[in-house]
């Protein structure tokens, strides 16, 4: 069969809890074309699909044509590759369980795999970024929530039901903060943006130091780094407190995979040394032995919304293609 049409393009999604960023993306990994909404804007996974559809048809019409898009990857909090689903994000405002690569598979036309986030940035960085070459590693995301993905062997491990990488959601502390997931001392409660802000608020309290923090209208992980820079000192131990959290973590993670390396990704990787300092040398104290001074610790070199549109797009290369219009 000779095909009148080749489908060279295919369509990367990046949900985020504040926003979505979607592309055209070619064969050599060029963005084409992008453009994005503001998640939050649709109370329902409904009206998100329809507004999502109609953008990404209407982008595809102004740069070559729709027809030759092959398929679609998405990249969202909570996703699950094996069945397709959003399920029960903690950050995100549809509830419960979302189809949502068959909601947009039935509205597009064409064929749709949905990825955790983490797992799509892990794409994107073996492809694109600092894993390139790369088969043993872990993504570490670090922002509103945590999320990793396990790269072994040359290929992403996803467990038996999909859900394999939620270190965030291991216990950190022994009937600790609660966490947007229910339970009680998660990594997510101290290491993500909120438990950021908390650390912060709890250093405040146990001293009567001065710090630019105090006087800040809203504290976010971003001003705080931004403190840091400017030599607050309570600013400063903010992140030393949460990098060895996070490093402590990092050791047993670790310990059980062997990694060439950890690349960080996210808004909270921003801070650099400040958090990836502390966090190293927790890690080297608690790691096993044998694995002792082998895993690089590496922030990503690439932009989180291009990475992770090009990941997605790495993500719908994968799978077979598929179309109602043939």
């Amino acid at each position: 069969m000779i095909e009148d049409i080749v489908k060279n393009r295919v369509i990367g999604v990046d949900i985020s809890i504040d926003r979505t960023s979607y592309a055209i993306v070619d064969v050599r990994g060029n963005i084409i074309a992008r453009d994005g909404l503001n998640t939050q804007d649709y109370a329902t996974a409904t009206d998100y699909v329809s507004a999502l559809s109609e953008k990404i048809v209407m982008l595809a019409e102004e740069n070559g044509g729709y027809e030759y898009i092959r398929s679609m990857g998405i990249s969202a909090p909570s996703a699950n590759f094996r069945t397709g689903c959003i399920e029960n994000a903690p950050n995100l405002h549809w509830k419960g369980v979302v189809p949502l690569a068959a909601m947009l598979r039935d509205r597009m036309g064409i064929a749709v795999a949905l990825g955790n986030d983490a797992h799509v940035t892990a794409l994107g960085e073996h492809t694109y970024g600092a894993a390139h070459g790369m088969n043993n590693f872990i993504v570490m995301a670090l922002g509103h929530g945590i999320g990793s993905c396990i790269f072994s062997n040359g290929e992403v491990h996803l467990g038996a039901d999909g859900f394999a990488g939620e270190v965030g959601h291991t216990c950190a502390v022994l009937g600790g903060r609660t966490c947007g997931c229910g339970k009680k001392g998660c990594m997510e409660a101290y290491c993500g943006a909120k438990g950021v802000v908390l650390t912060a608020q709890e250093i405040m309290a146990e001293s009567d130091k001065p710090s630019l923090m105090r006087n800040a209208e809203r504290l976010t992980p971003k001003i705080i780094h931004e403190f840091c820079e400017q030599g607050d000192e309570l600013a400063v131990e903010v992140f030393r407190r949460t990098g060895k959290m996070l490093g402590f973590i990092l050791a047993g993670y670790a310990s059980i995979l062997d990694p060439e390396a950890i690349i960080f990704t996210g808004g909270l990787a921003r801070a650099g040394n400040y958090l990836l300092l502390p966090a190293h040398e927790e890690f080297e104290a608690h790691v096993f032995h044998n694995t002792r001074g082998h895993v690089k610790f590496l922030p990503s070199a690439l932009e989180d919304h291009e990475r992770d549109v090009l990941g997605a797009s790495a993500l719908a290369w994968g799978i077979k293609e598929y179309s109602l219009f043939k």
